[in-house]
């Protein structure tokens, strides 16, 4: 694969003074936007998207291990000055660090409903209004809080996200052109799947070799299988996910398994991810399959086992190869001439200054030695 070119970011005549947040907040904003902190370090990937040096304009961070992926991490933890990106906090709201996000003197601080649970009308945002910081928020859907997200398209949100990010970046035009760069690709697929039957499927939120079975609810990550076509197991009614014993997994049967794996607790659960060893991944992989009962899953039986790294299904603008990698995975025979790692590359050479590194996603039968 060639190495991608730089991206060149659009930058707008004229930057809009004030953005509505994906909260439905109205924020004003300073003219110019040339110090961030972000609540949650998944942010910088769209920021990448409009920017070709995304660590320049971040101060800080938090929670980097929702990244998933260490290559990322250390891709853009150092900023063009020689600093790294400040780290404000770790995994759970009460690990941020009010004193270090204001000592940090940013122009914008960016949050989400998980980290900010009060969705900005507690004690940091007042901190940081008394400091002349605004907050805005890029995320409003947690498991954690009930009144949130209503079930709307992933890709709908992820196009009012790009847009608000456009306009604090002032690459509004930049935005639009990888909301219609998305749209293209969902288009094709939602146009052969039209009156295709779903495929039953096991999507596994949290594949760990001791523990079974975690599946995906209807939320985000049942709403990108659905656009798949793939049929959810038929005993998940819950948003985010719910747990089903094995017995009533067998008796499911799914004919296709899609567990989940990353660089986070790696000797727990499948190491697919960005700049992993697919060797590694897929032994993982095999792992999850001879856990009790799986043997008997036709998914197991036929080969039609494989891995997504969770940033594929977490990071909104990277969801758009969840759906054509499902979709390949589900319906084989109608995607024939899909190859998804072409649009991860058009990705990293239209959008990414520094490209997504493979293995995002792998499969059993690629094995051969099986």
């Amino acid at each position: 694969m060639a190495v991608p070119a730089m991206a060149i970011a659009k930058t707008d005549v004229a930057p809009a003074t004030h953005i509505t947040d994906m909260a439905g907040r109205s924020v004003m904003l300073p003219k110019k936007v040339k110090r961030i902190v972000l609540l949650d370090a998944r942010d910088i990937l769209a920021i990448a998207m409009l920017h070709p040096a995304p660590s320049e304009l971040v101060a800080g961070w938090a929670d980097t291990a929702r990244l998933d992926s260490e290559a990322l991490r250390k891709t853009y933890e150092q900023r063009p000055d020689g600093t790294v990106i400040e780290v404000v906090g770790g995994s759970s709201p009460d690990t941020l660090s009010h004193e270090k996000i204001i000592a940090l003197q940013p122009d914008l601080v960016v949050a989400t409903a998980y980290s900010v649970p009060d969705l900005g009308t507690g004690e940091l945002a007042q901190r940081l209004s008394r400091a002349n910081i605004p907050i805005v928020f890029s995320n409003v859907s947690s498991n954690t809080i009930t009144h949130t997200d209503t079930g709307s398209n992933p890709f709908d949100e992820t196009a009012a996200l790009m847009r608000m990010w456009g306009k604090i970046l002032g690459s509004s035009s930049r935005a639009e052109e990888f909301i219609a760069f998305v749209d293209k690709h969902r288009r094709i697929i939602a146009s052969r799947l039209g009156n295709v039957a779903p495929t039953k499927t096991y999507l596994e939120i949290q594949s760990t070799y001791e523990d079974c079975c975690w599946a995906a609810g209807q939320q985000i990550w049942g709403n990108l299988l659905e656009q798949a076509s793939g049929r959810n197991l038929s005993a998940i009614k819950a948003p985010w996910y719910a747990h089903v014993s094995t017995e009533q997994l067998m008796i499911e049967a799914p004919d296709v398994y899609i567990a989940t794996g990353g660089a986070y607790a790696a000797d727990m659960r499948p190491a697919v991810g960005p700049g992993l060893d697919p060797v590694s991944a897929r032994a993982g992989l095999k792992r999850l399959t001879e856990r009790t009962g799986f043997a008997t899953l036709p998914a197991v039986q036929n080969d039609r086992v494989h891995c997504i790294w969770t940033g594929l299904l977490t990071i909104a603008p990277l969801q758009i190869l969840f759906l054509e990698v499902a979709a390949k995975w589900l319906h084989p025979d109608i995607f024939t001439d899909l190859d998804p790692g072409d649009t991860l590359e058009e990705i990293n050479h239209r959008f990414l200054g520094k490209p997504l590194a493979p293995p995002c996603w792998i499969s059993l039968k690629d094995d051969p030695t099986r």
